[in-house]
């Protein structure tokens, strides 16, 4: 736990116009860094195939079944 001494307080930070400037540029610095952000491309952009829940590939007279089981 940080004790109140120890920690600069956002007071201590607008004292001084260039530590108030320094402050504000690395608030707008962390939030275009988190704006920025983007997911990675994969690699592969191939679709998987298709697998059952114990991981048998399927094929489209599994998916013929079981579209005429919810009919």
């Amino acid at each position: 736990m940080v004790r109140q001494g120890e920690a600069m307080r956002i007071t201590r930070v607008f004292r001084s116009r260039w530590n108030a400037l320094v402050w504000a540029g690395g608030v707008l610095w962390f939030a275009y860094d988190v704006a920025n952000a983007q997911p990675q491309q994969p690699a592969n952009t191939e679709a998987a195939a298709a697998t059952d829940a114990a991981g048998s590939s399927v094929d489209n007279a599994d998916l013929s079944v079981l579209a005429n089981a919810m009919r």
